[in-house]
């Protein structure tokens, strides 16, 4: 260990009671855009797409239904009574109120009112892994036994803007509680964050800004690979030490890149990176990542996820895999069955569908 990591360990977040995650759940929407279809509208099939595909939500879903969804399928693989729960947070930059909780619906629906603590939370695309930092928190001091924390968006996008073609929907939920319950265990987590203004959205505005290729450097490769590198220095570890690794995915090459970056290898990140095939759900990009991971990972197995926020920051987590994945995970569907379970639509219903036909 160096004589800098030495100096930065108070930076290093480590519970003192160790914690990790009793229960996952993803949701995916069936509904998906193809990127050659938003070409086709807006620039007659020339220039390509970023994805492949994304996934667009129905007309009746939006943040809290679909954040339910996750909540049943993180409940179902921790085998708790939702009464247990003691904090229910969502991260979300689609929140469908401006002013009344999304975090209160969920906690009634899923059965754990009124003894809850609820709130929302936001941070552009680290709002989910923002919640998971603090219950991690929470349950490490000993508030609270169990807490619910979710990163769901449906993500907005100026029609014609490079967003759309990536802009999605979707995200997943993470039941914290003690280590010994837990399918995973946080070792270690850091979070780095700097004022750099690459999006935005003044409270005014229906669709967000951006920076344009701002937002790669010195906006999404500096906070990810600073986040990721400074952890696993304090942590002792390298990138061969690692099974996974999942990085935020706004597109397909930003994580790629920034994964190698830091001595990641693609066979390491080829599980969690879903972006090609649902586009970026924004705060639940990472998270549902490490979803898809968790459904196939073994028992011992070593991740590394990084998430990242515009405005701007991420969140790194050092997770080790323990014997009890094997118990939990097939109590509900896995993320790859919601990503298999697709309905192909045109420009026009999307359009209808997210509520793009406005007087």
């Amino acid at each position: 260990m160096t004589a800098n990591s030495l100096r930065d360990q108070s930076h290093l977040m480590r519970p003192s009671k160790p914690v990790g995650i009793v229960g996952y759940g993803a949701y995916v929407p069936r509904f998906r855009l193809p990127g050659s279809e938003v070409a086709r509208v807006w620039t007659g099939g020339l220039g390509g797409s970023p994805v492949t595909e994304k996934a667009v939500a129905g007309p009746d879903e939006d943040v809290t239904t679909m954040s339910i969804e996750a909540a049943r399928n993180a409940l179902a693989r921790s085998g708790i009574d939702p009464q247990a729960l003691r904090a229910v947070w969502i991260g979300s930059e689609s929140h469908p109120y401006a002013v009344k909780p999304t975090s209160t619906i969920v906690a009634e629906s899923i059965g754990a009112s009124p003894n809850i603590q609820a709130a929302d939370w936001e941070f552009a695309c680290k709002a989910g892994t923002e919640a998971v930092q603090a219950s991690i928190g929470m349950v490490g001091s000993g508030m609270g036994a169990y807490t619910l924390s979710i990163g769901m968006d449906t993500a907005q996008s100026r029609p014609g803007d490079a967003l759309e073609y990536t802009a999605a929907s979707g995200g997943a939920a993470f039941i914290i509680g003690a280590a010994e319950e837990a399918c995973a265990i946080y070792q270690g987590s850091y979070s780095f964050v700097t004022d750099t203004p690459d999006f935005w959205r003044r409270a005014d505005e229906s669709y967000p800004s951006h920076g344009e290729r701002f937002t790669g450097e010195p906006a999404y490769f500096n906070h990810t690979t600073s986040a990721a590198s400074r952890l696993m220095e304090m942590m002792g570890t390298t990138a061969a030490d690692y099974t996974h690794t999942v990085f935020h995915q706004p597109n397909v090459k930003f994580p790629s890149r920034a994964a190698q970056m830091v001595g990641f290898k693609p066979e390491q990140m080829k599980i969690g990176l879903l972006a090609d095939e649902i586009g970026n759900v924004y705060s639940g990009s990472c998270m549902l990542g490490l979803t898809a991971i968790l459904d196939v990972a073994t028992p011992g197995d070593r991740i590394l996820m990084i998430s990242y926020g515009s405005g701007a920051g991420s969140d790194a987590f050092d997770i080790v895999v323990t014997d009890r994945i094997l118990e939990v995970r097939d109590r509900a569907p896995k993320t790859r069955d919601y990503i298999a379970r697709r309905t192909p639509i045109d420009y026009a219903t999307y359009c209808r569908y997210r509520g793009l036909l406005r007087d």
